[in-house]
């Protein structure tokens, strides 16, 4: 995540606190009223996305993850493709040799 990423959602978790105020103010709750409900909302859907983080985190479903396995499976894809038949033969014979014990 990037710099600017990182003010962009702490300014957007900032306009829905403000906007949701203001909603409920305009709806007829007075100040504090609105005040709070608006802060239930916020810790609300911050609650919701470190549950989802967390379980992202949990599920090893996350883009670096997924980046670092894709880079380990193109690198072993190119070794395979760098072998000689010779050498394709042989690593095949030790699988299977592996698989027989």
């Amino acid at each position: 995540m990037r710099r600017i990423d990182v003010f962009v959602i702490g300014f957007v978790v900032f306009a829905i606190g403000g906007a949701g105020y203001l909603v409920l103010k305009f709806a007829g709750l007075d100040s504090i009223d609105a005040g709070i409900w608006s802060q239930l909302l916020l810790v609300g859907i911050i609650l919701a996305w470190l549950g989802s983080y967390i379980f992202r985190v949990a599920t090893k479903n996350m883009t670096y993850t997924q980046q670092l396995k894709d880079y380990e499976e193109a690198v072993l894809q190119k070794r395979l493709e760098e072998l000689t038949p010779e050498e394709l033969a042989k690593l095949q014979a030790e699988i299977e040799q592996e698989r027989g014990d």
